[in-house]
């Protein structure tokens, strides 16, 4: 396993803009089916007085579904390719997000939220892989940081139509909106996207073990247990920013809306920035720290505020921290990728998603449980540790594998 150093610009195929544009596109939907339990939060919590801890048990069902599936489906796309992955996942979760919309009583609701998070599992397993095999790698580190950009957008759009959908026609009205939108793009990934070439593998030499990048070091774990820290401010402020809002700082709901579609909209914009960073200094793992240690800084930036309840400045942080928490994702997944190899690279970006969506499956019942029992701004301040945790896990330089 070879140490990286600074790369040099090389030229990318139109054809790859195109599958980087339809992975964009295809998660961005799944995104939105993920993220809708969180929005109907409000609708839950106050006007039918489920306690906050249940409904945040349902808005992490469908994380609990992608824990089941990421390997798996990881696995499928090294062996099979991307492009049916990509496209069948997308069906299923067209599929479930349909008898969603139609299903009574809570149970069911979570089984189906449950079953769509695995069938949207496959666009995280699968289109970091077709990044990672259309671009060269001295322009993955943008290429990734758009790409991981589908998973704010589609929060953003979340934040924006249902809590509205919801109070004014019903659950099953953002539903079918996810259903809706994930039946176009498997549609459109069926016919667009085509698998990246690969390179022959190169069988191992009699008494030789096969390449296994798990054997080879620490950093792909490093890697996994850092990722699955940082992700707690991330999930917590998508859960539970919005609640925060309208109950604890008094905003309304279309602009509590407004200020979570607007910190996801910065977020995009900033993994984008940090990933063409991340390529130009020529490591991942040097701005990786970076963003830890400012993760640090703005939960506990936000605790402060909403301790002293400045609404506005609350909101500005809540921006600022937002798009910190969602910095490292695109760093984090091109590391494992490049580290893992092209025969190990799915079931290695499987099981980086799985430590992931562990971690984000507890934080809506225990998160919910904390603010319950000490008030957001300790709560906050407390999730501040999980990013402090994460600094001395960060390697100290990039790996790949050729």
């Amino acid at each position: 396993m070879a140490i990286s150093t600074a790369p040099t610009r090389e030229r990318v195929p139109a054809s790859a803009w195109r599958m980087l544009a339809l992975g964009v596109s295809a998660q961005a939907a799944g995104s939105l089916f993920l993220s809708t339990p969180a929005y109907l939060i409000p609708l839950l919590h106050l006007d039918r007085g489920v306690p906050l801890a249940q409904a945040g048990l349902l808005a992490a069902a469908p994380s609990v579904g992608m824990v089941m599936a990421l390997v798996a489906w990881g696995a499928v796309t090294d062996r099979y390719g991307e492009r049916w992955v990509i496209a069948g996942g997308l069906a299923l979760t067209a599929g479930f997000a349909f008898a969603a919309a139609a299903v009574p009583g809570y149970l069911g609701l979570g089984v189906l939220f449950v079953l769509g998070g695995a069938a949207a599992a496959s666009t995280s397993a699968a289109s970091g892989r077709v990044v990672i095999g259309w671009f060269p790698r001295s322009r993955r580190g943008l290429a990734m940081g758009i790409r991981q950009i589908s998973q704010p957008l589609g929060v953003a759009v979340a934040a924006l139509a249902v809590p509205p959908l919801a109070s004014g026609l019903g659950i099953w009205a953002p539903l079918l909106l996810a259903g809706a939108l994930t039946s176009v793009l498997a549609v459109a990934c069926a016919i667009g996207i085509a698998n990246p070439p690969r390179s022959a593998a190169r069988p191992a030499a009699d008494g030789e073990r096969p390449f296994n990048p798990y054997r080879e070091s620490l950093f792909l774990t490093r890697i996994h247990l850092l990722s699955a820290l940082l992700v707690v401010p991330q999930f917590t402020l998508s859960t539970f920013g919005l609640i925060w809002l309208i109950t604890g700082l008094r905003w309304n709901v279309t602009a509590a809306g407004a200020v979570i579609a607007a910190a996801q909209f910065i977020g995009a914009l900033g993994r984008i920035a940090v990933g063409s960073v991340s390529d130009r200094v020529g490591s991942r793992t040097r701005v990786l720290r970076w963003v830890a240690v400012s993760g640090v800084v703005v939960m506990l930036a936000l605790a402060g505020c909403g301790g002293l309840h400045w609404a506005v400045a609350s909101a500005v942080v809540l921006i600022v921290a937002s798009t910190v928490s969602v910095a490292d994702n695109g760093l984090s997944f091109t590391s494992v990728a490049e580290a893992a190899g092209p025969s190990w690279s799915g079931k290695a970006l499987g099981i980086q998603n799985t430590g992931q969506y562990i971690a984000a499956s507890a934080v809506g019942p225990g998160i919910g449980a904390l603010i319950t029992a000490v008030g957001y701004p300790v709560a906050f301040a407390l999730v501040a540790l999980t990013p402090l945790a994460a600094i001395p896990l960060i390697p100290p330089r990039d790996q790949h594998s050729p």
